[in-house]
């Protein structure tokens, strides 16, 4: 059975557990095994909500024989009050949290589908989009993400020439890129293949092919920081009109690096 059939399968088995075990009013699936199963693939997993009846949540925390009924766990982390990352015998690797009806609200996650209904349950279905966690939301204008890329490219080269590598790497393959992830939409028409409101970075490289192409010099590791800000600042000059005098001082940072490293060298 190819594993993608494996993972609804089980996610089927767990909704079967539920209604044994009695207490549960339904199941949702999200993210890849809940309304956007096109994507599913050989590495996917398991993500999915249970929603108990009033009082019935903490059986389902604190006694996971409603898991282990259906295949043995070889790891069972409890990384929430609400939640589980779990880890099965035959390599299915799941992530659940369980909420009380009126809990729903506090939850974040996409695509919800119901894989499984309590008969009895007359209440309504929850909404399947929920999204009162946005990491890095788009925005519409490029002048503030760009130039808070630029600065974190100063800022963060000051840093790496003062010895805090690991700082640097941070602003300058992190923090940058992410602003530029938050406004790519804006510089590359985007292809349609399931957004992720919870992280720009998620199938980048399918919703933005152009970009994809060249992030790989913008984030070359710890060891070539300052050649991963000129990159950097070469594509933000391409797309916006970077001030001619921060341009010329970050290129100078980067310089006063190279002739640091170089005479170190030489020594």
């Amino acid at each position: 059975m190819l594993r993608t059939e494996c993972l609804l399968q089980r996610l089927e088995e767990i909704g079967r557990s539920l209604e044994r075990k009695g207490g549960a009013l339904l199941l949702l699936g999200v993210g890849s095994v809940g309304t956007e199963t096109g994507r599913l693939d050989e590495y996917s997993d398991l993500d999915f909500f249970v929603i108990a009846g009033p009082g019935q949540r903490d059986r389902y925390i604190k006694n996971l024989d409603w898991l282990e009924e259906i295949h043995p766990l070889a790891y069972a982390f409890q990384n929430s009050e609400v939640g589980y990352k779990i880890l099965f015998e035959d390599g299915i690797y799941g992530e659940y949290a369980v909420f009380e009806e009126s809990e729903l609200g506090e939850a974040s996650y996409s695509g919800g589908r119901v894989v499984w209904k309590n008969p009895a349950y007359t209440g309504k279905e929850p909404v399947i989009l929920s999204s009162n966690r946005l990491p890095v939301p788009k925005k519409s204008s490029l002048d503030y993400p760009l130039n808070e890329a630029l600065t974190n490219l100063y800022v963060g080269l000051g840093r790496y020439a003062r010895g805090e590598r690991l700082s640097a790497v941070r602003f300058i393959q992190s923090y940058a890129i992410d602003s530029i992830l938050s406004v790519l939409h804006l510089l590359e028409e985007e292809v349609a293949y399931y957004p992720d409101p919870f992280g720009n970075e998620r199938r980048l490289e399918k919703r933005f092919p152009r970009f994809a192409e060249i992030i790989g010099g913008m984030m070359q590791g710890y060891d070539h920081v300052p050649e991963s800000a000129l990159r950097i600042l070469d594509f933000l000059e391409t797309v916006y009109p970077v001030n001619p005098r921060l341009s010329a001082e970050i290129r100078r940072l980067a310089d006063r690096i190279y002739q640091q490293e170089s005479a170190s060298k030489d020594d």
